[in-house]
């Protein structure tokens, strides 16, 4: 058979094993995660579900649009060569997906605890110096009628 239908095949078993392992770990272990973004188990798990999904689309959508090479393959190096950056690149993607991931659920966590501190009940009456090593003047009592 021709090393470039070998690599095709290597090609798509290690992707898509790659992406379920990578999706199952991050599944499992993000429940965790999601509940203290959104401090709600059922929509944890909702969004949970649909990030996977997500996951999986993109990541296989991915794999399957690159998995296409235009290089000439003539012997099993060639193949092994572009198998490694084919599948460095199926790696990367999923590394980026994964920050982004965190990213934007870090902001929203940061924003929903934000909301939720606890503001003081009176405005401050007093003010503190500009300079802190410079001690305040002392001020008269105040005079009495």
């Amino acid at each position: 058979m021709d090393p470039k239908v070998w690599m095709y095949l290597v090609y798509l078993v290690v992707s898509v094993g790659l992406t379920v392992w990578v999706a199952t770990t991050l599944s499992r272990n993000g429940l965790v995660f999601l509940a203290d973004v959104f401090a709600d188990e059922k929509l944890a798990k909702a969004v949970n579900q649909l990030l996977v999904m997500g996951f999986y689309l993109l990541n296989l959508g991915y794999v399957t649009f690159a998995m296409r090479s235009g290089a000439q393959i003539d012997d099993t190096s060639e193949a092994l060569e572009t198998l490694s950056m084919k599948i460095g690149l199926v790696l990367l993607v999923l590394g980026i997906l994964h920050f982004c991931n965190v990213f934007f659920l870090g902001r929203y966590r940061r924003g929903r605890l934000r909301q939720q501190q606890v503001r003081p009940p009176l405005p401050p009456t007093g003010r503190l110096p500009i300079h802190p090593q410079m001690p305040m003047p002392p001020q008269a009592p105040p005079a009495r009628a």
